[in-house]
């Protein structure tokens, strides 16, 4: 696959609420915390969804204590289960598919997600062989989008989900390998690996962290401040609340938007070209 076109599939999984039945707001178990100030069960219309599904607190969620509201992302799976898989009706106006659309959005968004990551694996310039398996692949997870409520309900995700790390792990090893080999100064951290290393609230401020594995791992409150992580692969990492603020993340290798939701970082994070900068770091 053109890896042009790979990117463009990758940036154009993005979220339209306006073409979406609130199903983030509806389908979704809430546990009251730090994030939500509320418990709200699955399948239960948040107290906040309006009749034209839209959020009374839009624009307060954060000052309000819905800070969890602003960092989902759900990449533009609420859209394709509203329009398509569901043809425009809406779980309102017909109440007896409501309880299987919440069920069937969850599997979508997964399928979303491995999308993403696979075409973020074809964007970049990968062996041929490897390439040709990540496309079968991405095929093989654009045609399930396409499926019926009963068949998605039906799918093991899980055969999908292995072969796809896989392929994904070998890519990243590919990419930073690569960077490793062709930049000066970057043999010294061919030995680190962070993937699920525990780094909460560690401070890793200022440091070259080109091409590290963090796969998996907890940065929950890192301090992350100035620091190179370009070519780093950030797959299944926890972000909460890491400090990015004037870092170098332009190349970092899948990133979701969720992730960058959930950190802080400044108009000097440098981010990668289909990540968008949270409004309320601009705050």
């Amino acid at each position: 696959m053109d890896y042009v076109k790979a990117e463009n599939i990758r940036k154009s999984l993005t979220a339209d609420c306006s073409k979406c039945f609130g199903l983030c707001c509806t389908a979704l178990n809430i546990i009251a915390s730090s994030d939500f100030p509320i418990n709200k069960p699955a399948g239960t219309p948040c107290v906040n969804l309006q009749s034209d599904y839209k959020c009374q607190l839009h624009s307060n969620l954060r000052e309000s204590g819905f800070k969890g509201c602003t960092v989902f992302d759900c990449l533009g799976a609420g859209q394709v289960v509203s329009q398509f898989t569901y043809k425009g009706q809406s779980w309102r106006e017909y109440p007896e598919i409501g309880r299987e659309m919440f069920k069937v959005f969850p599997i979508m968004e997964q399928i979303h997600e491995m999308i993403a990551y696979t075409a973020e694996a074809l964007s970049y310039k990968i062996p041929h062989d490897l390439s040709e398996h990540l496309s079968v692949q991405l095929e093989e997870l654009q045609n399930l989008t396409k499926l019926d409520p009963d068949q998605l309900l039906s799918l093991d995700l899980v055969m999908y989900r292995f072969p796809i790390n896989r392929l994904l792990a070998q890519t990243s090893d590919y990419i930073r390998e690569s960077l490793i080999s062709e930049l000066p100064g970057m043999k010294n951290t061919k030995d680190i690996n962070y993937e699920r290393a525990d780094l909460a609230g560690k401070k890793l401020n200022g440091r070259d962290l080109r091409a590290i594995n963090f796969r998996g791992s907890y940065l929950i409150a890192a301090d992350m401040r100035n620091t190179d992580l370009r070519g780093a692969d950030f797959i299944g990492a926890d972000l909460r609340d890491t400090k990015l603020m004037g870092s170098n993340l332009s190349t970092g290798m899948f990133l979701t938007q969720m992730q960058i939701n959930s950190a802080i970082g400044d108009m000097k994070t440098l981010l990668p070209s289909h990540i968008q900068r949270p409004t309320h770091w601009l705050d």
